[in-house]
């Protein structure tokens, strides 16, 4: 019989503690929240200004309930172990109230990573659950059900079934919305960029472009070739020389948000993966020291760093690479409401690297592992340091820039990412005179915002204020679940569904949707869990308005469902014709249906653009053929002009080793690739990069490629590799 119980919430966590303690221990999980409020229900009772949540010991948790109380009654002591966030804290209080103790009636633990001294210090070192913590996570609770449960039956009534709303996740959606109005509202505009090769009087070549300096003043195709012409015949001398040394500083280590970013950006998974896991490299792995937690606590907003850890990275990386790379360092959150009592995430122990585990974790395990290695390391390593060059090459009609770089002091990028490549300039002197090689301009057009990744609108609510840690990854899931986006090209694109959503939102509920009203929320829950603010007071300040908002709508806000008629007749059975709303946003349909199924599409009208046809004269519009956006002559079919939006990219410094032509950057059906711009006349085309490199076999150009996960160059002909 066990005379110690520890109840923990996870059975992987359960597994991993029950190997490192005696036989006297047993240790059992809850699997996550053991009561909840009912969904079927509001579940929350208003009683004398009072909000009194109704708890249910949920149905998938009866038995688990059950199974708790009977080792309750044979344990001598009973340690609540759950997660040392807000949510461990209410799981931990949920637990206690099913027992029938009080929350200061049960030793409380807490450790930041899942080792065998971490769980023994804390079996030495237990408090009491902390109240203020339960009541901000209940406050929260609260809250999202009281925004769930009345406004979303309110969506779906008057827009659409099965529509949702809630406070963070509608200020998320606002976000993603807003910025795909920026992008359609946006106009391109035309601009010109000069660049120049040149050399020495005596003839050597410079392989630089340089750029002159006015980028944005040149707009039009005249103004462009006037200037080429003046400066094409000139003489240019060195009239100044820039040299300094720049410094790339050396990254902190991850907490939540900053992880989900890089895990997003580098390895291409999703916020949801990531965490899935991280939770698992936190809870107990295999390892071939047994089996523990590789990782620290996942959801922290903390910076902080363990003496002891710092110390143990400093005598790895000075072991590793040399005492020049060591540089101890600490990082603080910007985050005012960061909980500096956690750690950052990092390795629990250094000394077991990523080589050690590849034999033990999975593909993506290892992955994450190796960059919360990696980044880890590099936050206890010097910066990187470069030495930079600016060349200015000038005469009485303009100025062009040459820059150049070179890596002098490697730092933290020994062990996480990559320096960018050197760009050396040869050596000049300040008087010296040069030849213009060639002189040419180049045709550009401002580029709307991006979309956000789910990447990047992780890094904006956390900029913010919205959520907190624990909210991100299920916030960006939630919006992809209710169809309000849709990822296409690892982009966040908002359906038309959430246009509407928004704009209601916008004009009944503008509160629900603010982004300083959810950060400002977000801080008073803040101020709960630290005991200076009552959180029945935070419910009443929200209820009483939110619910007077609710009663206005339900009268005001016009049904949205009904089909608008087009003042047209169908051309199939003769009755009128509606607009509908689908998946894939409005469209027109006959009012007959399902009898009669006519439908078609709403045309859209061409988006205008400040550039005129260089053939005609009339304006050009921005038209969408079967590989994206082009621009197209207003006076078609008379006109029938078209240009690319973006021009292709022209490749610097290489020439196709065919016909000598310029390079392009093209895109085809089967994704990008390089051809010469002397197409169809010449035929030649690489799948890879072409760089200014010959194959040491045969003589062919050569492209970049990655193979195997190294950087290598490949011939285009013979396929010969050689590693960068």
């Amino acid at each position: 019989m066990a005379k110690k119980l520890i109840i923990v919430e996870s059975p992987a966590k359960a597994k991993t503690i029950k190997n490192f303690l005696g036989k006297e221990y047993e240790v059992i999980a809850s699997k996550g929240h053991i009561r909840d409020l009912p969904k079927t229900s509001f579940g929350i009772k208003i009683e004398d200004d009072k909000f009194i949540p109704q708890y249910r010991v949920t149905k998938d948790h009866q038995q688990i309930a059950k199974e708790l109380k009977e080792k309750a009654k044979k344990a001598e002591t009973i340690y609540i172990a759950t997660d040392e966030d807000r949510e461990g804290e209410a799981i931990g209080f949920h637990i206690a109230h099913i027992l029938g103790k009080k929350p200061d009636e049960l030793p409380r633990i807490v450790f930041h990573e899942i080792t065998k001294k971490a769980i023994k210090e804390a079996l030495k070192n237990p408090r009491t659950l902390d109240i203020n913590k339960v009541n901000a996570q209940q406050a929260r609770r609260l809250l999202d059900r009281i925004v769930g449960y009345k406004l979303s039956p309110l969506l779906a009534k008057k827009i659409q079934k099965g529509l949702s709303a809630g406070r963070v996740q509608s200020a998320a959606l606002k976000l993603v919305v807003d910025r795909e109005r920026e992008i359609k509202e946006f106009k391109p505009k035309e601009y010109w960029t000069i660049e120049g090769k040149f050399k020495k009087v005596e003839g050597n070549l410079i392989k630089y472009l340089g750029k002159k300096l006015e980028k944005f003043d040149i707009k039009t195709k005249q103004e462009a070739e006037k200037i080429v012409n003046e400066l094409k015949p000139l003489i240019y001398k060195v009239s100044k020389i820039e040299k300094k040394v720049t410094t790339v500083k050396s990254p902190a280590p991850f907490m939540t948000s900053t992880l989900q970013q890089v895990a997003s950006s580098e390895l291409g998974f999703s916020p949801k993966k990531t965490m899935q896991i991280a939770q698992k490299l936190y809870e107990g792995v295999k390892t071939p020291v047994g089996e523990m937690g590789v990782i620290t606590y996942m959801r922290t907003d903390s910076l902080n760093i363990a003496d002891e850890a710092r110390n143990a990275a400093l005598e790895v990386i000075k072991k590793n690479f040399s005492e020049e790379y060591v540089e101890p360092k600490t990082y603080k959150t910007k985050s005012s409401s960061a909980q500096e009592a956690h750690e950052a995430i990092r390795p629990v122990d250094v000394r077991l690297t990523p080589e050690d585990l590849k034999n033990y974790l999975s593909k993506d395990e290892l992955k994450l592992y190796t960059l919360i290695y990696n980044r880890f390391l590099a936050s206890q390593m010097k910066d990187a340091k470069y030495e930079t060059q600016n060349i200015y090459l000038s005469n009485e009609k303009g100025e062009f820039k040459i820059s150049g770089k070179r890596l002098i002091f490697d730092g933290f990028y020994k062990v996480y990412g990559k320096p960018s490549a050197d760009s050396l300039l040869p050596e000049f002197s300040e008087g010296e005179e040069l030849k213009p090689e060639s002189i040419k301009a180049t045709q550009h057009f401002t580029k709307p915002p991006e979309r956000y990744s789910e990447a990047s609108l992780i890094k904006k609510l956390e900029s913010l204020g919205i959520g907190r840690p624990s909210t991100y990854a299920p916030t960006i899931t939630l919006l992809q679940n209710r169809n309000y986006v849709e990822v296409k090209d690892k982009k966040l694109h908002p359906t038309p569904i959430a246009f509407t959503v928004i704009e209601t939102l916008e004009k009944h509920f503008r509160d629900i949707v603010d982004a300083n009203f959810t950060a400002n929320m977000e801080e008073m829950l803040d101020e709960v869990a630290s005991a200076k603010k009552d959180w029945q007071e935070v419910l009443r300040d929200f209820y009483n308005p939110f619910i007077e908002l609710i009663q206005k709508g339900d009268k005001e806000i016009p049904s949205q469902k009904i089909a608008k008629p087009i003042g047209e007749l169908c051309p199939e059975c003769g009755k009128e014709l509606v607009i509908r709303k689908g998946r894939f946003g409005e469209f027109i349909a006959c009012s007959n249906f399902p009898k009669c199924k006519y439908t078609r599409a709403i045309e859209k009208e061409d988006k205008k653009v400040d550039i005129k046809c260089d053939k005609c004269g009339a304006d050009m519009v921005i038209k969408r053929g079967k590989r994206g956006e082009f621009l197209a002559c207003s006076n078609y079919p008379e006109c029938k002009n078209t240009k690319p939006l973006n021009p292709p990219e022209i490749l610097e410094d290489v020439k196709c080793p065919e016909c000598g032509g310029d390079i392009i950057k093209r895109n085809s059906r089967r994704g990008e690739f390089y051809g010469c711009s002397n197409y169809p006349e010449c035929n030649f085309i690489s799948k890879f990069r072409p760089v200014n490199k010959t194959c040491t076999e045969c003589g062919y150009l050569m492209a970049e490629r990655t193979y195997r996960n190294k950087e290598m160059y490949e011939c285009i002909k013979c396929k010969h590799r050689e590693e960068k």
